[in-house]
């Protein structure tokens, strides 16, 4: 483990930019919706309940940018666009299903571990908010 970890902080600076570049906010939903079929851009929207358009777009560009997704003006009219992912992206499928897996296996702790900070700091809430 002691090699591995210590591997993975030598390559930080070439990991890092890739890792900041699929793991931010959106991406990873992003391409899970977009890995089970092409979507336009508001069925992409409908789908992640919450995400603003704006968001949705600079995110759709970002990828695109960083070769992860295909857009595809269709010729119809009015013109529409649909987004799908690339082969790039489809090596990704992988370690999204295992960070899904992981996600539903340990959530429930992770829930559990944030309502047991907060009641036991509680006290410094209360103190911050009535300074």
């Amino acid at each position: 483990m002691q090699d591995r970890d210590n591997n993975c902080l030598k390559d930080i600076g070439k990991t890092r930019p890739v890792l900041e570049n699929i793991t931010n906010k959106w991406s990873i939903l992003i391409l899970t919706v977009l890995c089970t079929e092409p979507c336009r851009f508001n069925e992409i929207r409908r789908r992640l309940n919450g995400i603003t358009h704006k968001a949705l777009a600079d995110a759709l560009k970002r990828l695109e940018r960083n070769g992860l997704v295909n857009r595809q003006v269709l010729p119809t009219s009015p013109v529409s666009v649909e987004y799908s992912i690339t082969p790039l992206a489809q090596s990704l499928q992988q370690p999204f299903a295992a960070l899904t897996n992981w996600a539903l296996e340990f959530g429930p702790a992770m829930e559990l571990a944030q309502i047991e900070y907060d009641r036991a700091h509680a006290d410094e809430k209360l103190m911050r908010d009535s300074a």
